[in-house]
């Protein structure tokens, strides 16, 4: 198999009701919800693929009230094709945030080993928020007027503060009561709330990106209720602003060095042989000048550049930006993106990550300072398009509800935790701290190559994982897999379900 690249921009339900019971103490010294009655779901063929079932259970929006306002949580099962070697239910999450676990499910057998789909019903679920389950919609035309995330001055920086107070009043409108309760917080509550209504005792969990802060809070509060969980490419959810700006600038620029690295040793590079660090700098300088520009005489700035690292640091998709630079070389007119991205009214990522990290720039004089340090730890990049991005999307939003803190598992079984070593999005330093806080319950193993999401990137990352699902056998912790070089053509991709989510 070959690794998943994104697309840029259980048994029967149990008709039993579980009744309310006294809230319990977590490892995190939080207390649960009081659980409320979980009715069953009301499977269906799903429409998109009849051969999944589809349904939906009925969750509070705000555990805190579970007799008060509810919303239809979409959930879809893919049974085990060998019901009789079926070990128990896996929960999937392709990340985002704003990626539909159902939608993951529907090519999960092209995903996942078929030893995995055999033994396994896969649950998908859209998160609440996103996609089917009550989605955090914004008016499109305002979105289409979002101002630069780079301000120029002080009257652009309070520009954009002002829009996102603007698109947060419009989207909460537009999204009613969910938009203040889509933390993941609220998002491990409802996974819970799945797996009483599926009737399992324990599941099984297997998040990408985004999907592992999900794994995480859920191994924090219900983490007695977990069979194995494999978390893959972490997200480190006790930064500040200041060091997730600064982690996510230096793998941006981490990967630009691989790359050129990649293209010294691949004759196919249009750049093999030639001084690739010079040639991006003068490109950045033509840049800088306003003199680059793209298909419709749009200007490519070198934040733009800088992006377009990022995103191909995803696959990786070494060869394919390569000759992407090279048109620029050239002077030919090329997209602006050399991945593409769409226009959707549904706009989930700042309603839910907004809530999740407390990234909060106060003054025009703090985001100078910001933006400063972003430079001079990615120079080759500008910094990090999507560290960049996620906490401007942020300015002018009131505190998280659910702030960065301190990983705290105490009552989980050993957690699979991997990641790539050269990562854009999820970079391996968030992996490595997301370790450290969790060492008494997670096995680190790190992928040596690139790219985002290490299940299949090798023989070696395919058996850790599937041995652990199967048998929860784990490798020693702190175990490399030897890193494989990334194909040159970008068809051997294909066969990959594609999930386009958020940038985590």
């Amino acid at each position: 198999m070959q690794p998943m690249m994104r697309a840029f921009s259980v048994a029967l339900a149990s008709s039993a009701l579980v009744l309310g019971v006294t809230p319990l103490a977590t490892a995190a010294g939080q207390r649960q919800p009081e659980l409320f009655n979980v009715g069953a779901i009301d499977w269906k063929p799903c429409e998109e693929v009849p051969t999944i079932d589809c349904g939906f259970l009925t969750v509070p929006i705000d555990y805190a009230k579970p007799n008060g306002e509810k919303f239809q949580l979409a959930v879809s099962r893919r049974k085990a094709n060998d019901p009789a070697q079926r070990i128990g239910a896996m929960v999937i999450n392709p990340g985002g945030p704003g990626g539909s676990g159902v939608d993951f499910s529907f090519g999960a057998d092209r995903y996942f080993s078929k030893e995995i789909v055999d033994k396994f019903d896969v649950i998908g679920f859209d998160p609440r928020g996103v996609a089917r389950s009550q989605p955090i919609k914004c008016s499109l035309d305002l979105l289409q007027k979002t101002p630069s995330a780079y301000p120029a001055s002080k009257a652009e920086f309070d520009q954009l503060v002002a829009f996102n107070k603007e698109l947060r009043e419009d989207c909460r409108k537009q999204s009613g009561a969910i938009f203040d309760h889509a933390s993941t917080k609220d998002v491990a509550h409802d996974i819970d709330s799945i797996r009483r209504a599926l009737g399992e005792k324990k599941i099984n969990y297997y998040g990408i990106s985004y999907g592992t802060i999900m794994g995480q809070h859920y191994a924090e509060q219900y983490g007695r209720n977990i069979r194995a969980m494999i978390i893959d490419s972490n997200m480190d959810h006790s930064l500040g602003t200041w060091k997730f700006l600064e982690t996510e600038a230096r793998g941006a620029d981490d990967m630009f060095n691989e790359w050129v690295k990649w293209s010294d040793r691949t004759p196919s590079s249009p750049f093999h042989g030639k001084d690739l660090r010079k040639i991006w700098k003068d490109l950045l300088a033509k840049a800088d000048r306003g003199e680059l520009v793209g298909e419709g005489g749009r200007k490519i700035t070198a934040e733009d550049l800088g992006a377009n690292v990022v995103g191909m640091g995803y696959g990786p998709a070494f060869k394919q930006f390569a000759d992407w630079v090279a048109t620029l070389v050239a002077g030919a007119p090329a997209p602006a993106k050399a991945f593409a991205e769409g226009e959707v009214a549904e706009n989930p990522f700042a309603g839910i990550f907004c809530n999740d990290y407390n990234l909060r720039v106060s003054s025009w004089g703090e985001y100078q300072a910001l933006n400063a340090m972003e430079n001079r730890v990615a120079p080759n990049t500008r910094g990090s398009s999507i560290g960049h991005g996620a906490m401007m999307g942020c300015v002018g939003y009131p505190k998280a509800t659910n702030p960065q803190h301190p990983l705290k598992i105490k009552n989980a079984p050993k957690i699979l935790l991997t990641n790539a070593r050269y990562d854009t999005a999820t970079v391996y330093e968030w992996a490595v701290n997301a370790h450290r806080q969790s060492r008494d319950t997670t096995v680190f193993v790190t992928y040596e190559g690139w790219g985002h999401g290490v299940y299949d990137r090798s023989e070696c990352t395919l058996k850790i994982n599937n041995e652990y699902l199967v048998s929860l056998k784990l490798p020693r912790n702190g175990t490399r897999c030897a890193a494989v070089e990334p194909p040159v053509e970008p068809s051997v991709m294909s066969a990959k379900p594609k999930v386009t989510v958020g940038p985590f």
